[in-house]
């Protein structure tokens, strides 16, 4: 539990009673495990993701958000970083980690505009953003979207570090 809960507005630090069945499931499993692994499967629509919903509250440490890769694949990774930050390596933006998945992964700042379009059942759980969100942006051979050769890359994960106004248009910019 944050040691700061005046200024959390989640449903477990309001203790709110009878929050709705989706966001009873995620109180029931932050309580349990310190936060949930959201996964949203791809579709005919596009890409799936997953992000976390706990970890702000439990820890203090920004929730994570990966696009693109197999909804389970993302989940042991989004876990792992979890864990990882919680036994004390830090989560930061700008990092660049090559020790949770079979590709290397930086973490980006989420600008706040992307927030209703990706992480609505994170908006239910803590009730007022803003919470922070890092993204977890995988590469191909060595290469990010934001390099030359990752532009690629863009129809897979978005880049939320973006301006949604200055986002390629495409599958992620649908959902604004």
């Amino acid at each position: 539990m944050p040691t700061d809960s005046a200024a959390c507005h989640c449903v477990l630090c309001q203790d709110i009673d009878e929050p709705d069945p989706r966001t009873r499931s995620t109180v029931d499993v932050i309580r349990q495990h310190g936060w949930q692994v959201v996964m949203i499967p791809a579709d005919d629509l596009g890409p799936g993701w997953a992000y976390t919903i706990g970890l702000w509250h439990t820890h203090r440490m920004p929730e994570l958000a990966m696009f693109g890769l197999d909804v389970g694949l993302m989940q042991t990774v989004l876990n792992d970083l979890g864990r990882q930050a919680v036994e004390g390596r830090s989560l930061e933006a700008g990092q660049e980690r090559h020790d949770v998945a079979s590709v290397p992964v930086a973490l980006r700042t989420v600008g706040y505009r992307w927030y209703k379009a990706f992480f609505g059942t994170a908006i239910g759980y803590y009730r007022k953003p803003p919470f922070p969100v890092l993204q977890v942006v995988w590469s191909r051979d060595g290469v990010f979207p934001w390099q030359p050769g990752g532009e690629g890359l863009l129809s897979h994960q978005p880049r939320l570090d973006l301006h949604p106004d200055d986002h390629p248009v495409g599958v992620w910019t649908q959902e604004l």
